[in-house]
């Protein structure tokens, strides 16, 4: 691959061109909101205006595949990567080094047969790719990723060109490490649920035909057999167990298509993940674009003695959320993940040894809405229930409990430049980041507060996951909350 940048009184470097099969994966991309007419056209042999109009709009995206890439061109000068393209309204864009955090590389099956992979370029907080060659060769792809990872470097230091060094492996995973994800994190559980969904949104009450349909079945088999309550109580309990296992099958099988061959690498200050099994992704991002750590550890993680790390990164994660550098550390071993951690916060920030207890009515803080509801429901469901619906009530001595526990095993930390809280008994979670990473802090205090002696902050950094847990301290002292405020301000100014 010829585009390195040229030297002074050097011709400027050529402009490249795609993969010659690229228009075919362009096409293919552009099919997929014509496929049911196609195959309603092909399987059934029925013909309407719809299906000749989706013929029609084949041919004519055939045409724009092929001029796209004709038309498409690239060039990696000593500033940015170059970009023209378009048939009759050409574009232009330039991409400097410095915007330019992520380089993800894209193979699915029809890829690797071909021996060639989709590019992305990604920014900080992008909506979309800055960038997107679609399709180059596979060498060149990676000579590609090698030189823009390079040059963004040098960018990024306001220096030359740094000598690559030999990656080094943070993390490997081997096919029964992904296993035991697959039994850990239930993603089975979310393939099922959307697919409930997506029958609720087709309308005509199928899942309450579906759920119908099985009960009628259930019902007929116990007559059939002449089952009595136990048969039928141990039946049950037999098919649900049947379910969990599928479930947890499919979570092993959807692991294993997402995460099989991980690799976690460290090269020049760049984090490199490369997994996949079907569909191979490679993508790298800086590691001072890392913005917030979300460590977690479930009752199955404890089991197996395992934890998973998930963080926020200041590159566009909506350009593909399964294409992102957000599972870190899918699963690892709590001391290697440690190591790992350790090595990309700065020195002696983990493990966190100085951890501080919360207000102490910080239970109190936690319960009372939860009660509050717990009383309203209760009072609702009696009026139209009756004096049945106090056994709502019982729920109460679980709240507290669950609240107590809460305020035991939450704690917080801020020192050696890092911030933190940990919270949970069953499910532990920490979630942590770097203070210099910070780009807002918001104190909160609600009427209880003010009269208890307590408030509470949160932060905000580049990149956070809104279905992700906040970054916050919780029902801190007020003298304590006060301080840690004025501290973070004095940073952020």
């Amino acid at each position: 691959m010829s585009s390195e940048p040229s030297a002074a009184g050097q011709a400027p470097a050529p402009d490249q061109r795609l993969h010659p099969l690229s228009w075919l994966f362009v096409l293919i991309g552009q099919l997929k909101q014509f496929a049911l007419p196609l195959i309603v056209l092909l399987f059934t042999g029925r013909r309407s205006d719809s299906d000749l109009y989706a013929l029609i709009g084949v041919g004519v995206l055939v045409l724009i595949s092929i001029a796209q890439y004709f038309t498409y061109r690239y060039r990696i000068d000593s500033e940015g990567v170059t970009i023209r393209s378009g048939v009759f309204q050409r574009n232009l864009r330039h991409i400097p080094f410095a915007r330019i955090q992520n380089v993800s590389l894209h193979q699915s099956l029809l890829h690797r047969f071909f021996g060639v992979a989709e590019v992305r370029l990604e920014s900080a907080g992008a909506a979309k790719p800055e960038g997107q060659m679609r399709v180059l060769r596979l060498d060149q792809a990676h000579e590609f990723e090698r030189l823009i990872r390079q040059r963004s470097a040098a960018a990024a230091d306001g220096a030359a060109m740094p000598t690559a060094h030999a990656a080094t492996t943070l993390l490997q995973l081997p096919t029964s490490e992904v296993i035991r994800l697959g039994l850990i994190d239930n993603r089975g559980m979310l393939v099922v649920g959307g697919g409930f969904a997506l029958l609720a949104q087709a309308g005509d009450n199928l899942v309450g035909k579906l759920f119908e349909s099985l009960f009628r079945w259930f019902t007929g088999q116990a007559e059939t057999w002449h089952l009595g309550m136990i048969s039928i109580a141990a039946a049950v309990l037999f098919l649900l167990l049947c379910v969990v296992v599928l479930l947890r099958l499919l979570s092993v099988l959807l692991a294993l298509l997402q995460f099989h061959g991980f690799r976690l690498e460290e090269e020049d200050g760049r984090l490199r993940v490369e997994r996949g099994l079907l569909t191979r992704w490679r993508g790298s991002a800086p590691r001072r674009r890392i913005q917030a750590f979300h460590l977690r550890e479930g009752m199955l993680h404890r089991w197996f003695g395992r934890q998973s790390l998930r963080v926020d990164t200041a590159v566009g994660a909506a350009v593909d959320k399964n294409a992102s550098l957000r599972d870190l550390v899918p699963i690892a071993e709590p001391a290697r993940l440690d190591v790992i951690v350790d090595g990309l916060l700065p020195a002696q920030a983990w493990p966190v040894r100085d951890w501080q207890q919360l207000h102490a009515r910080a239970w109190w803080r936690q319960f009372a809405p939860a009660a509050i509801v717990c009383l309203l429901a209760t009072g609702f469901l009696c009026f139209f229930r009756g004096p049945w619906a106090l056994l709502v009530l019982a729920l109460l001595p679980l709240l507290l409990l669950r609240a107590k526990l809460w305020a035991k095993h939450s704690a917080y930390s801020v020192g050696n430049g890092l911030i933190a809280f940990r919270s949970g008994w069953l499910d532990r979670n920490w979630r942590f980041a770097e203070i210099d990473k910070l780009q807002a802090v918001e104190w909160m205090q609600s009427p209880f507060d003010r009269r208890h002696g307590m408030a509470s902050l949160r932060f905000d950094t580049i990149g956070a996951n809104p279905f992700s847990p906040a970054l916050r301290l919780p029902y801190l002292p007020e003298a304590q909350a006060r301080e840690i405020y004025r501290r973070i301000s004095e940073r952020l100014r």
